[in-house]
C-alpha cells in the first residue's frame, strides 16, 4: 500500500514591521480584511506584543489564529498564520528575509525602512506572493532587486539633475 505524500504550504495572512514604540513600519495583507478591521487587528497585536516579556514565547495563540514575531535591533517582525501552519517555519521566513535585508541595505535598521520602504515591499513581493514563499534563492532575490535599481536609475537622464542646478 502506497501512503500519498502530503504537502502543506504555509499560508501567512498578513506581515507587521513595528518599532519598539509601537509605530507600523511596513504592512503586507495577503488576505482580505476591512481597513477598519486591519487597524484593530494592527494595534491589538501591536499592544499585545509590545506587553510581552524577553523571555516569553515568540508564539501567541491569537483568535482563530497564531501570531508568530521576532525582535531584530529595534523592529519587531511579526506574522500571522493558520492555526495549523508550523511556527518554525514562520520564524525562518522572517529570519531569511531580515538576512535580504541586511544584505541589501548592509545591516538594515529602523530608518533604512522608513526612508526606502519600497525597496523593502518590493523585496517582500519577490520573496513571498499571496502569503506563501515564492523564491527560496537569496541571491535570485537580490538579483532581481540590482535589476530594478539598474533600471530606475536608466529612466532618470543623465545630466538632468545637474542641468537643473540639483546635481
Amino acid at each position: 500500500q502506497v501512503i500519498p505524500a502530503t504537502t502543506t504550504s504555509l499560508m501567512i495572512q498578513f506581515l507587521l514591521l513595528f518599532s519598539r514604540q509601537g509605530k507600523p513600519r511596513l504592512q503586507k495583507w495577503f488576505s482580505s480584511y476591512p481597513d477598519k478591521t486591519k487597524k484593530k487587528l494592527t494595534r491589538e497585536i501591536i499592544t499585545n506584543i509590545l506587553g510581552r516579556g524577553t523571555k516569553m514565547s515568540s508564539f501567541i495563540e491569537w483568535n482563530d489564529m497564531k501570531i508568530v514575531y521576532k525582535r531584530y535591533a529595534s523592529l519587531y517582525f511579526c506574522c500571522a498564520i493558520e492555526n495549523t501552519d508550523n511556527e518554525l517555519i514562520t520564524l525562518e521566513i522572517i529570519h531569511n528575509y531580515v538576512e535580504l535585508l541586511d544584505q541589501y541595505f548592509g545591516s538594515v535598521c529602523e530608518l533604512d525602512i522608513i526612508y526606502n520602504y519600497e525597496k523593502a515591499y518590493f523585496m517582500l513581493d519577490e520573496f513571498l506572493i499571496a502569503g506563501e514563499v515564492q523564491e527560496t534563492s537569496k541571491k535570485n532575490i537580490l538579483n532581481a532587486i540590482r535589476l530594478q535599481d539598474f533600471m530606475q536609475e536608466e529612466e532618470t537622464p543623465q545630466g538632468l539633475f545637474e542641468d537643473a542646478g540639483l546635481g
